[in-house]
């Protein structure tokens, strides 16, 4: 955080710009651009901003300096959360977000700053996936941040927290932009997530402290997600949905596209599967998304993962099976469980012969424990992908 008495004045004077009411990201840089800095901004005469074509309400609100209070407050609230203010002018700033034609003025950060310059991907997709799409999510995302991508996504239910947690449990990096202020958690039951990014990785915002998840801001920050990285993988998502909007984004900004294909008759396959047929890269595998990125991004990004440049098959081989008298019922449900469709507790019970029911949830425990076996809500489970 700023320790000056120069630093503190001119985040006020950004602050203070950023609430000036009516006044959004466009205005905003078009005002930077003909002033330098938000001081001057503040200094200039009515006539000067309007000229720029700034409202003469929007313009008078700056003159008047108004906003100016909400900034100290805004300011409290950032150091209440350790929170730090990153400004368009801020060498910090993510040099490709600075090439969109909005980028937002002001970025509010808690976290790990330094992921800003690393290589960034958008991971995107629907609330409600399916067993196959999060299984997909959840091993893209972690090999990709293996290979030191930083995984960019909202931290909505579904693909963007399974995007998340996946590059964490590598040890990867990963960023969560907000449609919200930094001192919010939405959804709720994303709060432990959260704390772990807030420490682990990096939290963005470019709504001001304090802002409640209005449904108009996702739209919004989707921008954001998009305009960060190298380009967006969409796992799955129906052809109208957030994640068919921040793809649209992102080839609006000269971004490259991947998507995962699904199943043609789910309705959640239907963007990726017309993004593809639109042109967007198919992917199966990681190494799908590095090879479409630019020569100097795949070097950088090598380099990076040398210290641990570990394959696939030189990776330890998980162990599978749990040892001892649940062996044999383990045997059959990884014989029976699939990938990309979830079954009941009581059709593996059913179908697991020869076995006790004590026995047969003992070795779904183990399993579980072990990583080859997933649990999903109401009882269902998937094998790991």
């Amino acid at each position: 955080m700023p320790s000056t008495t120069q630093d503190y004045d001119e985040e006020l004077h950004w602050l203070a710009l950023r609430m000036v009411p009516g006044l959004g990201a466009l205005r905003t840089s078009r005002l930077i651009r003909r002033f330098s800095s938000p001081r001057a901004i503040f200094r200039a005469s009515l006539s000067e901003l309007e000229a720029t074509g700034v409202p003469g309400s929007v313009a008078r609100s700056i003159t008047s300096g108004c906003t100016f209070d909400e900034a100290v407050v805004q300011h409290q609230m950032m150091l209440d959360c350790g929170a730090t203010l990153v400004p368009l002018r801020d060498p910090r700033y993510p040099k490709r977000l600075c090439e969109i034609s909005d980028p937002p003025p002001l970025l509010f950060a808690r976290g790990r700053l330094e992921l800003l310059e690393t290589v960034m991907l958008g991971v995107v997709g629907t609330r409600r996936p399916t067993p196959y799409g999060f299984a997909v999510a959840e091993r893209l995302s972690a090999d990709l941040a293996r290979g030191r991508l930083t995984i960019v996504s909202g931290m909505a239910r579904g693909i963007d927290t399974a995007a998340h947690r996946a590059a964490l449990e590598v040890g990867g990096n990963t960023i969560a932009v907000f449609g919200c202020g930094v001192d919010r958690v939405y959804p709720a039951e994303n709060k432990k997530l959260a704390s772990q990014i807030a420490t682990e990785g990096l939290i963005l915002s470019e709504f001001p402290m304090g802002t409640p998840a209005h449904p108009q801001n996702f739209p919004i920050r989707n921008r954001i997600v998009s305009g960060m990285g190298v380009g967006v993988l969409v796992v799955e998502g129906a052809q109208y949905s957030g994640s068919a909007i921040t793809a649209r984004l992102a080839m609006e900004q000269g971004r490259e596209v991947f998507a995962v294909p699904g199943n043609i008759t789910s309705k959640v396959s239907w963007g990726p599967n017309l993004l593809i047929k639109q042109g967007a890269k198919l992917i199966q595998e990681w190494s799908d998304v590095l090879e479409e990125l630019p020569v100097e991004t795949r070097q950088r990004l090598k380099v990076e993962s040398e210290p641990d440049n570990e394959t696939e098959t030189d990776r330890p081989v998980q162990a599978s099976l749990p040892v001892g008298p649940a062996e044999k019922a383990a045997r059959e449900i990884l014989g029976m469980l699939q990938v990309d469709a979830a079954t009941h507790i009581d059709e593996v019970l059913e179908k697991v012969e020869n076995c006790s029911s004590s026995e047969v949830i003992a070795a779904l425990f183990e399993l579980e424990m072990l990583g080859t076996v997933r649990q999903l809500p109401g009882k269902n489970f998937v094998k790991v992908w």
